[in-house]
């Protein structure tokens, strides 16, 4: 299968911003990946795609479960994950994983082929979310399984990124905006045609210090359908950390700065 080619500027921002993550897997990466495959209850045999797989952490614990006579694909277009997720299958030994270099939007399958399709955070990087699930909504068997996680609109200090960015004129897209509700998952797969709609709601937020808080904005935004501050220059995006940092100021508590963290698991049923 062909390797992704002619990606447009945001597609290659994605890309490097996950090309310079060279230790991407921690406890937080396992913990917001590992429920999905445990609220698609696996069983032997089954055959699963895994979308925008990264370092596998999903599709490596979905092969340990479908066993020799399942077969787990992952998707990415990143190459450095994909070298990761390789290096991670040999010293498992595993043998019914397949890993493919491509665009996730623009890779095609059959009709009816996966019994489960796994989306762990990426959902929202696709430029056409509601395409996206029915393709997967074609390529599920009947009775067939998606799961997919993503985040409440408000995480990650996003409220407060986008009022600065307004303050300069800068209309920045909330990433987690199309899917950042229960309400909103759930009503996106049931006009999609899934049913038997299940939402996981979890609190993976936590207390900064005043310090990493102010940081933790780094003046990079990503959004596959473009975004105002990629032309900015190096003066500009300073400006708009500066009220940032200005900003995060104003809610130190005791405790530190809040920083929200909600992620949803959705899973639905063709």
């Amino acid at each position: 299968m062909p390797k992704p080619t002619n990606l447009n500027e945001y597609q290659q921002e994605i890309l490097a911003f996950y090309e310079a993550r060279t230790s991407y897997d921690t406890e937080f990466t396992y913990r917001r990946a590992i429920p999905l495959v445990e609220l698609a209850h696996l069983q032997p045999g089954q055959h699963i795609l895994d979308v925008a797989t990264g370092t596998g952490i999903v599709a490596i614990a979905a092969s340990e479960i479908v066993g020799s006579e399942g077969k787990v694909i992952g998707v990415d277009f990143t190459p450095g994950m994909l070298d990761q997720a390789r290096r991670k299958i040999r010293v498992a030994e595993l043998q019914n994983i397949q890993l493919i270099e491509a665009d996730a939007e623009s890779i095609n399958f059959e009709d009816e082929r996966f019994d489960v399709i796994f989306c762990a955070t990426a959902i929202v990087l696709l430029s056409n979310i509601p395409g996206a699930l029915g393709n997967w909504y074609r390529w599920l068997k009947n009775d067939g399984i998606v799961a997919f996680s993503c985040w409440s609109e408000t995480s990650f200090f996003t409220p407060i990124i986008t009022q600065v960015c307004a303050k300069y004129g800068l209309s920045l897209p909330n990433l987690h905006e199309p899917l950042g509700s229960p309400e909103k998952c759930r009503t996106l797969l049931q006009e999609i045609g899934f049913k038997d709609i299940e939402i996981k709601t979890e609190q993976f937020g936590s207390y900064l210090n005043l310090d990493e808080a102010k940081n933790f904005w780094k003046g990079k935004w990503l959004c596959p359908n473009g975004h105002p501050l990629l032309h900015l220059s190096d003066e500009q995006i300073e400006q708009l950390k500066a009220e940032f940092r200005a900003e995060v100021e104003t809610l130190v508590t005791d405790k530190g700065v809040w920083s929200e963290n909600t992620t949803f698991f959705v899973m639905g049923k063709k």
